[in-house]
């Protein structure tokens, strides 16, 4: 059967269907990359800086709608009120986030047991790499600009330690401050007091900025699409599921035309005997001591 694939027509088929199999694969690729992909693009209003005051409530639910949302607050941080969020990192390296309350103003009171004077949120300010290094919030009134982004699950059965906590967790950093929270947190990309820069950026005490940008929606699976890809996959060993078979069946083709030719010639033998040959004889015995031999001729049918 190699010989029979070795034929020149037979490569040039191997050839043709290992580029329509290599076709099929691109689309398969591409239609498994679809399939995950998300369905909505990140929204560009989310760009626009709205006042926190009037884009997220104390005391509600986070809308979906809003997160992810620049904002701008303004009000001023209690050096009392920070925290070290470990296991977080930056450009491949693992520190902590440094998040601190900040007391808004003109935002709503909450009323009730527990409730304090003033409304906070926390705010993570930058990241270090050695906790020494995370220095006091700035003084004095400071004009936030950030992400807002939804609250993140505290870690069950996790102790932080002091000064730390397991997450940016509105529920386990009220318990911790003792205070009342919006319920989300602002990744802070510029704090201007007084006009100067005073954010993680201009820092000269090993904090770094966070620099976190517009979140991508969470991609959901297409499974029509994973399916056409799958399908793309069978196609391309279908295509050389075919090559083979036209191969085998020139090489069985091959093998009944060799048994056609042989069976052929030996029916000339037999129709057309050599004349040079004798005839053949046939003995035969008639008596226990006698034998007769006679001459069979050979016919000839016509």
């Amino acid at each position: 059967m190699l010989k029979t694939a070795l034929k020149p027509r037979w490569i040039a088929g191997l050839v043709f269907a290992i580029v329509v199999s290599g076709v099929f694969v691109l689309l398969s690729q591409w239609q498994f990359g679809r399939s995950t992909q998300p369905e909505a693009t990140v929204s560009a209003t989310t760009e626009e800086p709205k006042p926190l005051t009037s884009t997220l409530q104390p005391g509600d639910f986070f809308p979906g709608s809003v997160a992810d949302q620049v904002v701008t607050a303004t009000g001023s941080y209690d050096p009392d009120k920070q925290v070290l969020v470990p296991d977080r990192l930056n450009g491949g390296v693992s520190g902590y986030w440094v998040v601190s309350a900040l007391a808004v103003q003109d935002a709503p009171v909450l009323t009730g047991a527990g409730a304090s004077p003033q409304t906070w949120i926390p705010v993570a300010r930058g990241w270090v790499a050695d906790p020494a290094d995370a220095a006091a919030p700035p003084s004095g009134i400071i004009e936030l600009t950030g992400r807002l982004l939804p609250s993140e699950a505290p870690l069950p059965g996790t102790d932080a330690g002091p000064g730390r906590a397991s997450a940016v967790s509105v529920a386990e950093l009220i318990n911790i401050w003792d205070i009342s929270s919006y319920p989300g947190f602002v990744a802070a990309s510029s704090e201007l007091s007084g006009g100067g820069d005073v954010s993680a950026a201009a820092s000269d005490a090993g904090v770094r900025p966070l620099n976190i940008g517009p979140q991508p929606p969470a991609g959901k699976i297409n499974w029509l699409n994973l399916f056409y890809a799958a399908e793309w996959v069978v196609f391309a060993g279908f295509a050389l599921f075919i090559w083979w078979r036209l191969v085998k069946d020139d090489y069985r083709r091959g093998l009944e035309d060799a048994l056609d030719e042989e069976q052929e010639a030996a029916a000339q033998r037999v129709s057309d005997p050599d004349p040079t040959e004798p005839p053949a004889t046939e003995t035969r015995t008639t008596e226990p001591h006698t034998t007769e031999t006679r001459t069979t001729e050979t016919k000839v049918q016509s």
